[in-house]
């Protein structure tokens, strides 16, 4: 049985977490995890570039949000957690449902984007038929399995973590003894060296979500 990772876009006011989570003053939203919490579902969210307090007071007025705590702040995003009730959330459990794990989610203007690895094509299209069902309008971009050798040849990477893990391998970042420093890194990327450390964890992570993970197996 083959796993399949599928991109799609939703408008946030389709869904629960997109409705809390409404892009306000920031240049861009991102999920970091889903953490279980017993029954409950925890985000742990990055706002970028976030401009104020405005959109954290917005959030914690929400009725089914229970508090919103920060977790890291950095110059140019802070990354929160949010207590909520995720029972609302009909996309979410649509995704849950059908074994489906979120590799990414990001939100700008133009909605949310989701990349999600289901268990075989069955579970996407039954993921798909309970968010149309829910009136959730999912907009399907893309579909490929990541074994593909032409389906995904950056395994899930954006360009500049691509670019990044690339170079720091180049560079022998990761030799021992090492090479290179993150802050050379950075002056190669022009980037801070903070920023450096933060883009190879996510390249990392995201590779082996991409090439090593597998979603568990689906019970009948």
């Amino acid at each position: 049985m083959m796993s399949v990772i599928t991109e799609i876009r939703i408008p946030a006011d389709d869904f629960e977490l997109g409705r809390i989570l409404h892009f306000d003053g920031a240049s861009a939203i991102e999920l970091e995890a889903i953490v279980p919490n017993g029954d409950a579902t925890v985000p742990l969210f990055w706002i970028h570039h976030p401009a104020g307090n405005g959109c954290v007071d917005r959030i914690e007025r929400y009725p089914a949000v229970s508090s919103v705590s920060e977790v890291d702040v950095f110059d140019d995003r802070i990354l929160y957690r949010l207590e909520w009730d995720a029972s609302r959330d009909q996309l979410l459990n649509c995704i849950s449902t059908n074994r489906g794990n979120i590799l990414r989610a990001t939100a700008t203007a133009d909605g949310w984007h989701f990349e999600i690895r289901f268990p075989n094509h069955e579970a996407l299209s039954r993921c798909r038929t309970c968010s149309e069902d829910a009136h959730i309008s999912v907009e399907l971009l893309r579909v490929y399995n990541p074994t593909d050798s032409d389906g995904d040849a950056g395994y899930g990477l954006s360009d500049p973590q691509l670019e990044a893990l690339t170079l720091a391998v180049q560079m022998g970042y990761y030799d021992i003894p090492r090479r290179c420093t993150t802050k050379e890194l950075a002056g190669k990327l022009d980037i801070s060296d903070q920023a450096v450390t933060e883009r190879l964890r996510r390249a990392i992570d995201t590779f082996v979500r991409h090439t090593l993970v597998s979603p568990e197996p689906m019970t009948e």
